[in-house]
């Protein structure tokens, strides 16, 4: 079963979005080169804890941080360590969670660490549209991969603009969110339109793609959560925490939409 929210509960998890904004926000601030993603994640844990939310991931399945920190070729779940201080031209994705009043946000931004090189920024701007694509495809009534599909077409057409072709991360995707960071169902990042379960009003969905400047194909280190590519190319990650209403889709974690 898929978890339905009323309009008051959709309003509770806007409030724990914008918690998660406002700590990206302070983040992207303050990734420099010299910062440790233990650094990073101290800031993350702080602004949190200050708005009266707690971290999602901290003690998730027995993660250690406040945020995952994935540096270049790590593509998801990175822990924060103070010996992993970022330089100059580092591709950092950071991904973020918190909980507040019982309700998540959870939300992913891909920043460059001083000077982006232009593979770096091309393969970033893709993956963000990927997302985009992904959320303007919600619609009541709509299947589940018309995102996957969205996002999927996205990649491809980003790849053939830029010359590359980008790995797509199969392994993990989108997840239904609420009164916990994980939940049915499972979204795909690939995947035809018309499939799946249908869309209510009142169902949430973090949309997270992953593309890579090479293989899809994924390795995990013996740490037991950091994620890498096969091949040592770079990936980037984005993420929103989405509400479908009457109206469309309604990005929780955006302070822009209102």
């Amino acid at each position: 079963m898929i978890e339905i929210k009323t309009a008051a509960e959709l309003e509770a998890m806007r409030a724990a979005g914008l918690v998660v904004a406002r700590t990206l926000a302070l983040i992207a601030e303050h990734a420099k080169p010299g910062v440790s993603t233990a650094d990073l994640d101290q800031i993350a844990e702080q602004s949190i804890r200050d708005a009266g939310a707690v971290p999602s991931f901290k003690g998730y399945h027995g993660f250690p941080g406040s945020i995952c920190a994935s540096v270049n070729d790590q593509i998801v779940h990175g822990i924060p360590a103070p010996t992993q201080v970022l330089a100059d031209g580092d591709l950092l994705s950071v991904d973020c969670g918190a909980i507040l009043e019982g309700w998540h946000g959870d939300s992913a931004i891909s920043l460059h660490v001083g000077a982006a090189s232009a593979a770096d920024h091309a393969l970033s701007e893709a993956t963000k549209a990927a997302m985009w694509a992904g959320i303007a495809a919600i619609q009541p009534d709509g299947r589940l991969t018309d995102i996957s599909h969205a996002v999927q077409t996205e990649a491809l057409a980003a790849g053939e603009r830029d010359g590359v072709s980008y790995g797509i991360i199969t392994e993990y995707g989108g997840h239904g969110i609420g009164r916990q960071m994980h939940m049915d169902p499972f979204l795909p990042n690939v995947g035809k339109p018309g499939k799946g379960p249908r869309l209510r009003v009142g169902m949430a969905l973090a949309i997270e793609p992953m593309l890579t400047l090479g293989t899809a194909e994924t390795e995990e280190l013996d740490d037991g959560w950091t994620v890498l590519t096969a091949d040592g190319s770079r990936a980037a990650h984005w993420e929103h925490s989405v509400a479908i209403t009457d109206s469309g889709p309604w990005v929780l974690t955006a302070p822009e939409y209102s």
